[in-house]
């Protein structure tokens, strides 16, 4: 088992520093950056491929608890509504995490 420097490991979780990390919150990390790159990896070989169709693209740029909503395309209503839904959704996790946190340290 290796253990980190200045950590404690009990059941999947170290403890570094007074911060609890969890090896499970990490893997969905680490799963959700892949996923993202699997994804544009699927968008640029479908359009490479099949060239003939419309395109539409969203971002969400977060400052601070602000969601900052752009998009383009024939589409974008839809995608902009998407993006509103998951930004509400991001904030609310954080919160909810943020909230058990602190019951769980004092």
């Amino acid at each position: 088992m290796n253990v980190m420097r200045s950590a404690e490991y009990k059941s999947g979780e170290a403890v570094e520093d007074g911060v609890t990390v969890s090896s499970r919150l990490f893997l969905l990390l680490i799963s959700g950056f892949i996923l993202v790159f699997v994804g544009i990896a699927v968008i640029v070989i479908s359009s490479v491929l099949y060239s003939g169709g419309s395109a539409s693209g969203g971002v969400v740029i977060f400052i601070s608890p602000f969601p900052i909503v752009i998009g383009a395309g024939p589409d974008v209503s839809w995608i902009i509504l998407l993006s509103i839904i998951i930004a509400v959704l991001s904030v609310v996790m954080f919160l909810v995490m943020n909230r058990r946190v602190r019951r769980v340290d004092d």
